[in-house]
């Protein structure tokens, strides 16, 4: 188990946060994100509250009734998940540096030698939220069960049901010459059929910057197009619905966001920035769907991954 004094001086450090609200002024107003980023500074205070003993902070006029009572909800399971902390004897940054830069997981003696270094630890069962840490004290996975209201669950059941079209254009049945399934992600063979009927089992990726496969950029976007890379609007956003298949998703996206600002601050300042730099250049240098999915689109999260009933095959 941890040491009670090293959790004592995390819960001190947490105790100490300045709970008032700062605005994260480089976000234009007019974004979706700027509302995200007002939750998700909300949802860092309830859960240092929550951790420290103190009292709750009012929630911030900007959010509606629902949006608070889903915030509320996750912020009180990330601290319950904080203040259960579960041990692993294994070291994550010497892990990483074991492994292949290229990594397939298809060499046999290195998968065996990696099991010999690191031996894979004793079957745990968690039945309640948790942060399980390594060897150096890294939380490598928060559980969070019960972290989504079923008001939150119920937006992102309909907006499936909403987007069944492109989940059902998604499913592919082609063969290799060898035989085997092409596009394995997107194959029929690997989704349940749907109990319900209204719902469309399927794989879509939805982005408001999709990047080019296969090209591997640094650096911001060229101005001419034609000499390089050239970020764009994802296939299942193009069209007339976009605007709404964005719109459908803004609460789940808002929702990881704030888990993500409790979770990985520093990964979640990048990620803003970055979304602020694309909308920069986008406002100028590309076509007008993507500054204005952009402007609607509220997770930090470049792009989301939409799967209905798929099963997980053997890798």
């Amino acid at each position: 188990m941890v040491s009670h004094e090293y959790w004592e001086s995390y819960h001190e450090q947490l105790g100490a946060l300045d709970l008032d609200w700062h605005p994260t002024s480089f976000i234009p107003r007019d974004w979706a994100l700027n509302v995200s980023d007002i939750a998700s500074e909300w949802v860092e205070q309830q859960f240092a509250a929550h951790i420290a003993g103190r009292p709750l902070v009012p929630a911030p006029p900007e959010l509606d009734l629902e949006t608070m009572v889903v915030c509320g909800q996750l912020a009180l399971v990330l601290a319950e998940a904080y203040q259960h902390p579960i041990k692993l004897d294994i070291d994550v940054i010497r892990y990483n540096e074991a492994l292949a830069k290229w990594e397939s997981g298809l060499n046999d003696s290195h998968e065996e030698a990696l099991l010999a270094k690191f031996p894979p630890a004793k079957r745990l069962v968690l039945d309640r939220p948790s942060v399980v840490i390594n060897s150096g004290y890294w939380i490598i996975l928060w559980y969070l069960p019960g972290a989504l209201h079923w008001s939150l669950q119920r937006d992102m059941y309909n907006a499936t049901i909403r987007m069944g079209n492109l989940l059902k254009q998604s499913i592919t049945t082609g063969k290799t010459s060898t035989g085997q399934s092409s596009k394995w992600r997107t194959h029929s063979s690997n989704f349940y059929a749907a109990q319900e009927p209204q719902l469309n089992p399927g794989c879509i990726n939805i982005s408001p910057c999709w990047f080019q496969q296969g090209h591997e950029c640094h650096g911001p976007p060229p101005v001419n197009p034609g000499i390089g890379f050239m970020p764009e609007v994802s296939a299942t956003l193009k069209g007339d619905r976009s605007l709404s298949v964005i719109r459908n998703m803004q609460c789940p996206g808002l929702v990881s966001s704030a888990a993500l600002h409790v979770m990985h601050p520093q990964l979640y300042r990048a990620s803003l920035s970055t979304h602020v730099e694309l909308g920069h250049w986008a406002a100028t240098q590309a076509p007008d769907d993507m500054y204005r999915c952009l402007q609607h689109w509220t997770s930090v999260y470049t792009g989301v991954a939409i799967m209905c009933n798929r099963k997980s095959p053997s890798h």
